[in-house]
């Protein structure tokens, strides 16, 4: 009877299995149907960990949210929305303002400190948005050193005596923000200057054009895509804030998210807004593909000259260098001196036992993310460099789409898968060994790693990709000639060729990780810190003073992929 069952058990398993091999038949190609089945496991595993989060949040926002939804969907609701486009299109105007206007004068003008400025209006990207939020409020409040400095000249007595601008205010924040987030627009819109031919510019010239007129009617109509990608990412980070929101007092969605989910108890809503996140993000990944689509430019002639520049001289070379260096001053150098300023005058209460174990839980977070980041991204760049396929090509995209979903929407859907394998594990031990685990993925972390790599994963991809993308397939293909399999040529000839790329997106996943703010802060276990909870606590009890080493450090981690997009923005040639 135990053979009979064995045997009808074999009989259904290979049937399950031969007819998802034919149902897979048309979306991998035959080389991964016939040999690599540790490809189709990969594939499998990564496409599972990137849609679950997003399955579990849809399933979660059709939950029963109670009466906390129409209260909801009748207040918060829609004051979020507002004040998340408000706050959205605030930053993006200001972030492609400065960021056009500074990456032309870099590359087009000659004035006193261009060279130092080329890379300096990097330096913004190092501090995190919440970090500057909490020094601009340390700064300009009543009992700051701005306030203080007012009521001292002028003899004032109390607030009721002069007018200052309110920094926790919707402008304050859009302000703050900007300053911080328009090295994304400064990048791309550079760049796309850099490789702007000169002679396009040339026949402006000629034409008679000036350098106002050249820059509206040839250079920024050329560089009008760059620029839509680069408010893009302004926009989506400006979105997936939530330290600087909640410190400058502004509702957003993302705030909203977390208020749902902690203080009022209602995961259901939390879900329910989390997807209306979602299409937010949708629609701003829709509006970006399509403005690069039709806003397309090549340029036909082989002609590439060094760019013309233009000599600015007197008050002309002063504006340019106030211009350059009003979004250096406010974005990195105010907010760094503040944090030295707090760090040397209460260095007993920021070098304490919670630093050193917020530290030490950061550094082996961002150093396990990114190993393992680095491990997957590579392998589905292998993948889809050598397996041509449908399912190659939609487990490649969706990869990339972590990086753009929020992280506290991340967070929300990726509790209850967690939380369903947790329990199903506790159960296990507890029926076959009689052992009370409790949850183990949630309490020991495992629940920001896997927030941490599916974020983050477009990066180790695209640092994978560009790597293997500069290997000759001529390489390859003697390998194999020798009788190396494909995993031997991948270990012996590919990942020694690509080390310089893997490192460098391991960096950025290690950086982003160690100031990564809320999906940490809804997914963390109990009385367990980072270096970016810390600070977030330390400022939510309006002692920012105690978390400025920590902060501090951040910054500090922070400035090295700023270093090596400077190196490689100085080795850029013009045309």
């Amino acid at each position: 009877m135990t053979k009979s069952n064995d045997a009808a058990s074999a009989i259904t398993t290979n049937g399950l299995i031969s007819q998802l091999k034919r149902w897979l038949s048309g979306w991998v190609s035959p080389r991964v149907m016939g040999t690599s089945r540790v490809a189709l496991v990969l594939l499998a595993l990564i496409l599972l960990m990137v849609i679950a989060p997003i399955l579990s949040l849809v399933v979660i926002a059709f939950g029963d949210a109670g009466d906390v939804w129409p209260h909801l969907l009748s207040t918060v609701l829609p004051r979020s929305v507002m004040t998340t486009v408000w706050l959205m299109l605030g930053v993006g105007s200001l972030t492609a303002l400065i960021g056009v206007s500074t990456a032309w004068l870099v590359t087009m003008c000659r004035f006193p400190g261009r060279a130092l400025f080329q890379w300096a209006l990097l330096m913004p990207l190092a501090i995190p948005t919440y970090i500057v939020a909490y020094a601009a409020v340390d700064m300009f409040d009543y009992s700051g050193p701005a306030q203080s400095l007012i009521r001292w000249l002028f003899g004032f007595q109390s607030a009721r005596d002069y007018w200052f601008p309110e920094v926790r205010s919707l402008p304050g924040s859009i302000l703050v923000m900007s300053f911080v987030l328009y090295p994304y627009v400064f990048l791309t819109t550079r760049a796309t200057f850099l490789m702007q031919s000169a002679c396009a510019l040339d026949v402006s010239r000629t034409l008679g054009a000036g350098p106002v007129r050249l820059f509206f009617a040839v250079a920024l109509p050329l560089a009008r895509p760059a620029i839509v990608v680069g408010v893009t990412l302004a926009m989506m980070e400006c979105l997936n804030d939530i330290g600087a929101v909640e410190f400058f007092g502004v509702k957003t969605l993302t705030f909203s998210v977390y208020d749902t989910w902690l203080n009022r108890a209602s995961l259901a809503g939390a879900a329910q807004i989390s997807t209306v996140m979602l299409l937010v993000v949708l629609l701003l990944l829709w509006l970006e593909r399509r403005g690069r689509r039709e806003q397309r430019f090549t340029t036909t002639t082989r002609r590439y000259q060094s760019l013309p520049s233009f000599r600015l001289g007197g008050w002309r070379a002063g504006l340019a260098v106030m211009a350059c260096a009003l979004p250096i001053l406010i974005g990195f150098l105010l907010p760094a001196s503040i944090l030295m300023r707090s760090v040397f005058f209460h260095w007993r209460d920021n070098l304490n036992a919670d630093f050193l174990a917020a530290m030490g839980n950061s550094l082996f977070l961002a150093s396990f993310a990114a190993v393992l980041t680095a491990l997957l991204g590579t392998a589905l760049a292998y993948f889809a460099r050598t397996q041509k396929s449908a399912l190659v090509s939609a487990v490649t995209r969706l990869s990339s789409i972590g990086y753009a979903v929020p992280g506290t929407v991340l967070a929300v859907g990726i509790l209850i898968p967690v939380a369903q394998l947790d329990n199903l594990i506790a159960a296990s031990m507890r029926d076959w060994f009689g052992l009370a685990t409790g949850l183990i993925l949630i309490s020991s972390g495992a629940a920001m790693l896997y927030a941490y790599c599916v974020r983050f994963m477009a990066m180790s991809y695209g640092a994978g990709e560009t790597g293997l993308q500069r290997i000759s397939p001529n390489l390859e293909a003697a390998s194999r000639t020798l009788g190396r399999s494909s995993w031997r040529t991948l270990v012996e000839i590919d990942l020694p060729l690509i080390r310089p790329s893997l490192i460098s997106g391991a960096l950025l996943v290690f950086v982003d990780v160690m100031k990564e703010l809320p999906a940490t802060i809804l997914l963390r276990p109990f009385n367990f810190d980072t270096l970016a909870t810390l600070v977030y606590g330390q400022a939510s009890l309006e002692a920012f003073e105690k978390g400025a080493l920590a902060a501090l450090t951040i910054v500090a981690v922070g400035l090295v992929p700023v270093i090596l997009l400077s190196r490689t923005s100085s080795r850029s040639m013009q045309g």
